[in-house]
């Protein structure tokens, strides 16, 4: 397999910045990150009606262990200081808008996890419309991975 060319610069970019770092090895095998994202899922769909709330944050973890299997794949992972963003700007700049979900879900997710206020609330249909954008972004990473070589 060959290099990933789309987004070259900008993953470059983040390499130097140390927004993210190289790995070798075991922790290239973007496959066990997309299982976690799978089984992640499950249980954000298992908590949709009961607990809205945990449930789009389940969903978001299994988005972002989808994505960041894609990185491994390459040999990349994001660092403490590129974290969560580094992860989106990452699969979007190389993989394109069908990850751009992921951003939003990010941002919801931050909001949750530091409210202003302390009665934030999902509701079922907003936790549904995250299990689902969580869904399509597993479905991406699982027909992307077998083509991705090391970065």
């Amino acid at each position: 397999m060959t290099r990933w060319t789309r987004g070259e610069a900008d993953v470059e970019r983040m390499l130097t910045s140390g927004e993210l770092q190289r790995v070798r090895g075991e922790a290239t095998d973007g496959s066990g990150w997309l299982e976690k994202a799978t089984t992640t899922l499950a249980s954000a769909e298992g908590l949709r009606t009961a607990d809205p709330n945990s449930a789009y944050t389940l969903a978001y973890d299994a988005a972002r262990f989808a994505c960041a299997g894609l990185l491994a794949q390459q040999g990349l992972r994001a660092t403490t200081s590129g974290g969560h963003y580094a992860v989106q700007q990452a699969v979007i700049r190389q993989f394109g808008p069908t990850f751009e979900p992921y951003g939003t879900m990010r941002r919801r997710r931050n909001e949750l996890e530091y409210p202003e206020f302390p009665d934030e609330v999902v509701e079922t249909a907003e936790a549904d419309h995250a299990i689902a954008a969580a869904r399509a972004l597993i479905d991406a990473t699982g027909k992307l991975l077998d083509h991705l070589g090391m970065f």
